[in-house]
C-alpha cells in the first residue's frame, strides 16, 4: 500500500514523542499540541485517501452505503447491506458530506478526524490541571487514535468525544470528591444490617423532591452530561457501558436520575427522525430496534479475531452464536464485578477497569475497539499503562498496515497467527487495570520530580 511506510514512520515517531514527554515531563501549550495533532491526522488521512489499491472493507461496504442510503432517502440501517447497526446520526453526516460533493475517500474520514482532534484537549481536561498539557500532548501522539480516525475511518472517536465531554461536564469545576453513599435498602440478619441492591421508592421520592443543596446545584451539569452521553450513544451503542461511571461523578440521587433521563433524549430523537423524515416507515421501527439492539441475540456472532474465541476457532472467522452469546454474558458479569470492586474509586478508574475487562472477555473485537480505553488510560495512567497502549497499538498496526497488503489465501494464512497472537496482550491489559486505585484518594502515576502519595487498599 502506498501509505504504509510513511504512516509507520509517523506512528513510531508519535510513540517516541509520547514516551519522551512522560520521561521529561513536557507540558507543551495547547496550540502546539493541537498543531501537531491536526497535522498528523490530516497527513495520514490524505495518504490513506490517495491509496487507490486498498480501502478498509467496512469503510467501503458498510459506511458508504449508509451515507448513500441517506442521499437516496432510504433507511441507512435496513438498506446498507447489513453494514450499519447503529442509530442514523453518523449516516446523516456522511450523507451531508456526500451531498456537498466531497469524495467518499475523504468524506467518511473527515467526521472521525475532526472528532479525534476535539478529543485531544478533552483528554487533558479529563486528566486535570496538574497533568492537563502533558496528557493532551500524549493523546495527540497516540498511534491507535491516528490509525482508527485517519486510516480506518471508524466512528469510535465520535462516541469518545461526546463520552469524554460528558465526564468532564459531570465532574464540574475543581477536583472531584466521592459523594455520600446512596441510601440502599437494608435487611436485618443475625444482628447485622445487610445492604440490598435497591433503594426504597419512598427514599427515592424524598431525595428527588427534597435534594441536598449540592445535589440541586448539580442539576444543570447533570442535564448537559446526559445529553452529551446520549450523543455518544447516537454514534455507536457501546458507550452504554460508560453510563454507570458517569453517574458516579454526580453528588446525589436526583442529579443522577436527571442524567439518566437526559441520556435518552438524543437517541430517541434520532430514532424518530427516521420515520418523521421519511427514510423509514413507522412499521419498520421494531426491525430497526432489533438491528441496533444490545441483547446477546441481537449482536452479530462474528468471532475468531481476538482472544479466547480466536484460540477456539484457530484464528479463523466464525459465525457461531454460542461463543458470542457466552461472551456477552461474561462481559455483563465483568461490568457488574468492576462496579462492585471499584465502587469507591474515581469514576475514570472505574471506566478503565470496565473497558479493559471488556477487552479480556469479549468474544469479538475489531482493532478499533482498543481505542475505547485509550483516552481514559492516557488521562489517568497506571504503572502498566504505556506497555498496554504500545502493545495494543502495535497489534492493531500489524492488522491495519501489514495484513492489508495481502489478499485471499495469503491474508487468511497471516490472519490466524495475528488473531491468536492477541493473547500476548492479555497480561499487560490485565496489569494496566487500576488494581491499587480502589479508593478515590489514590492518584495516577506521578510526573518526574513529583512525589506520589498512594494509600494502598
Amino acid at each position: 500500500m502506498e501509505y504504509a511506510i510513511p504512516t509507520s514512520i509517523v506512528l513510531v515517531a508519535g510513540v517516541v514523542l509520547a514516551i519522551v514527554a512522560q520521561w521529561k515531563g513536557w507540558r507543551p501549550s495547547l496550540a502546539v499540541t493541537l498543531t501537531l495533532g491536526v497535522a498528523v491526522r490530516v497527513l495520514i488521512m490524505v495518504l490513506s485517501a490517495w491509496d487507490t489499491h486498498w480501502q478498509p472493507v467496512d469503510y467501503v461496504n458498510s459506511f458508504q452505503p449508509a451515507g448513500v442510503a441517506i442521499l437516496d432517502h432510504r433507511d441507512p440501517v435496513l438498506e446498507s447491506n447489513g453494514g450499519w447497526h447503529f442509530l442514523p446520526t453518523i449516516p446523516y453526516m456522511y450523507g451531508l458530506l456526500l451531498w456537498l460533493g466531497i469524495p467518499w475517500e475523504y468524506a467518511g474520514r473527515i467526521v472521525t478526524v475532526v472528532a479525534d482532534i476535539v478529543l485531544i484537549p478533552l483528554v487533558g481536561k479529563l486528566a486535570g490541571a496538574r497533568t492537563e498539557k502533558l496528557r493532551a500532548f500524549q493523546y495527540a501522539c497516540n498511534p491507535l487514535a491516528i490509525l482508527v480516525a485517519s486510516v480506518h475511518g471508524q466512528v469510535e472517536p465520535v462516541s469518545l468525544v461526546f463520552g469524554v465531554a460528558a465526564y468532564v461536564v459531570a465532574r464540574g469545576p475543581g477536583d472531584w470528591r466521592r459523594p455520600d453513599p446512596l441510601p440502599w435498602a437494608h435487611m436485618r440478619l443475625a444482628n447485622r444490617d445487610l445492604p440490598l441492591p435497591w433503594i426504597s421508592p419512598g427514599e427515592i421520592m424524598r431525595r428527588v423532591v427534597h435534594p441536598s443543596e449540592e445535589d440541586r446545584a448539580a442539576t444543570g451539569r447533570a442535564v448537559w452530561a446526559g445529553l452529551l452521553m446520549g450523543l455518544a450513544l447516537c454514534a455507536k451503542s457501546w458507550p452504554v457501558i460508560l453510563v454507570p461511571a458517569l453517574l458516579m461523578f454526580l453528588p446525589g440521587l436526583r442529579s443522577r436520575l436527571v442524567t439518566l433521563v437526559a441520556t435518552g433524549v438524543a437517541p430517541v430523537f434520532f430514532l424518530l427522525t427516521l420515520p418523521i423524515g421519511g427514510w423509514t416507515e413507522w412499521r419498520q421501527l421494531p426491525e430497526v430496534l432489533n438491528t441496533i439492539g444490545l441483547r446477546p441475540s441481537d449482536v452479530r456472532p462474528i468471532t475468531g479475531d481476538w482472544g479466547w474465541t480466536a484460540l477456539v476457532s484457530g484464528g479463523n472467522w466464525n459465525l457461531d452464536p454460542t461463543p458470542a452469546r457466552i461472551g456477552q454474558y461474561m462481559i455483563y458479569a465483568a461490568i457488574v464485578a468492576c462496579l462492585v470492586w471499584w465502587r469507591k474509586a474515581d469514576p475514570v478508574d472505574v471506566t478503565i477497569a470496565i473497558l479493559l475487562s471488556f477487552m479480556i472477555f469479549t468474544p469479538r473485537l475489531g482493532a478499533q475497539y482498543l481505542l475505547w480505553f485509550m483516552p481514559f488510560l492516557v488521562a489517568r495512567p497506571t504503572r502498566w499503562a504505556w506497555p498496554a497502549i504500545i502493545g495494543s497499538s502495535l497489534w492493531s498496526a500489524i492488522g491495519y498496515i501489514v495484513l492489508t497488503q495481502f489478499h485471499g489465501p495469503e491474508w487468511g494464512e497471516l490472519h490466524a497467527p495475528w488473531a491468536i497472537g492477541s493473547l500476548v496482550l492479555f497480561p499487560v491489559l490485565i496489569a494496566a487495570i487500576p488494581w491499587r486505585r480502589r479508593y478515590a484518594e489514590i492518584t495516577p502515576e506521578s510526573l518526574p520530580g513529583e512525589r506520589e502519595s498512594i494509600r494502598t487498599a
